[in-house]
């Protein structure tokens, strides 16, 4: 299990955009990619939970943590592959702890919580609840978004990860999006 979970060495700026359901983590991403010529990694969980649902109408249980850790983990060595300086991920093994825990009272995989403390990040975005509600087969939790939201802060603060709280409208994430990802380029090619 631990190579399932392993994430591949890379030289590229790697982008994390971290938050609750519903507060536009999937539209910046394709929007960054877009504007940096690159890949974006999908939420492997939305179609694998999906797929879940359409069949029998079932929901995330704790068996399916580890089978997301490690189908998140490959798209994201499979995009690695073929992106160009930068790679935007719409989510990271840390978000799916966060579900974790939020949703079976505290419990973590031990080898999901390994992998989160050896796979690397450059930078998260913290999207925050300003953005309207979209509800759909999987969004659950309209009512708890505050609780959510401070959930995904406290672990950045906990695992110590460098991040930049996004706030307002589409444009406005976006041009501090790559204003800060810009300045990280130039950082990162100085060295």
């Amino acid at each position: 299990m631990e190579k399932a979970l392993e994430q591949q060495p890379s030289e590229l700026l790697k982008i994390v955009l971290f938050g609750p359901e519903s507060t536009g983590k999937t539209t910046l991403s394709r929007q960054l990619a877009k504007h940096y010529k690159t890949n974006w990694v999908a939420e492997f969980s939305r179609d694998y939970l999906q797929e879940k649902w359409d069949t029998d109408k079932l929901i995330c249980e704790p068996k399916d943590i580890l089978p997301i850790a490690v189908g998140q983990i490959q798209l994201e060595n499979n995009m690695a592959l073929t992106a160009y300086k930068v790679l935007i991920c719409d989510t990271d093994l840390l978000e799916t702890k966060v579900y974790s825990q939020q949703y079976y009272n505290g419990v973590v995989p031990t080898e999901l919580e390994k992998a989160i403390s050896q796979n690397t990040y450059d930078f998260y975005f913290l999207t925050y609840i300003d953005t309207p509600w979209e509800a759909d087969d999987l969004r659950d939790k309209p009512e708890e978004r505050e609780e959510m939201f401070n959930a995904f802060e406290q672990a950045l603060i906990t695992h110590n990860k460098p991040y930049l709280l996004l706030k307002g409208n589409k444009e406005t994430r976006l041009h501090t999006a790559i204003h800060t990802i810009d300045k990280l380029l130039t950082t990162k090619s100085l060295k």
